[in-house]
């Protein structure tokens, strides 16, 4: 009889060296920016040395970037921080729904009634 593994990682975020979830696409895409720049600083002749160092530094602070990111929010903080600067800082109408459409009518009626 055939044995089979089991997948348990089903539902589980990506992760692939410590990095979790958005922050592995956000590591990814600077990678590839950053080497694009290379590309376009070395074809508009900028001293090779240069490049290389531009690029090592640069790739360099994306990784610690990304990791410090990474350990500081985990894998949806840094989408809960997105959201919470979204929120309104207060509520503007407090009352129910009922309550706020009672007093638009209310307004309205009592807007008729003068120019009767």
């Amino acid at each position: 009889m055939a044995e089979f593994s089991i997948n348990k990682g089903i539902g589980a975020s990506v992760e692939f060296k410590g990095l979790k979830a958005q922050y592995l696409f956000i590591f990814a895409a600077g990678l590839l920016t950053l080497f694009v720049l290379f590309v376009i600083l070395y074809m508009t002749g900028i001293d090779q040395w240069f490049c290389i160092g531009f690029g090592v530094v640069s790739a360099s602070a994306l990784v610690w970037g990304t990791f410090a990111l990474n350990r500081k929010y985990g894998a949806h903080g840094l989408m809960k921080l997105g959201a919470a600067r979204n929120r309104p800082r207060y509520l503007l109408h407090r009352k129910s729904l009922p309550s706020i459409i009672r007093h638009k009518k209310l307004k309205k009626k009592d807007e008729n009634e003068e120019f009767s």
